[in-house]
């Protein structure tokens, strides 16, 4: 089981926003993994199973999305920055998307 998992969710629509790359670095962006949200929106394997304590980064490339939507967005990308604790375990980051808002949290 990989340390990271996401979940992106399309807020306008009310479904799983499908198709879209996501990307964990460093926190001096070194890459370490990407993935494609699957048919629920999720990635369920992003990165080893394992982490160093520290900052990391999650890139959304939510254009792409919204451009086979029709639709323009604000946000070409979102990216969300994170500190993590190995002695805490499995790290969730969910993402809600809109083309004009999002909003994330630590998930479980």
């Amino acid at each position: 089981m990989s340390f990271v998992s996401a979940h992106v969710l399309d807020s306008v629509h009310g479904r799983p926003a499908r198709g879209i790359r996501v990307t964990l670095l460093t926190g001096d962006g070194r890459e370490l993994a990407s993935a494609t949200t699957d048919e629920d929106g999720r990635v369920a394997d992003l990165g080893p199973e394992t982490l160093e304590s520290g900052h990391y980064r999650i890139l959304f490339a939510t254009e792409p999305y919204f451009a086979g939507l029709e639709l323009e967005t604000f946000y070409p990308f979102v990216s969300v920055d994170f500190t993590v604790r190995q002695e805490q375990g499995h790290y969730h980051v969910p993402l809600l998307l809109s083309p004009f808002a999002y909003s994330t949290y630590r998930g479980s």
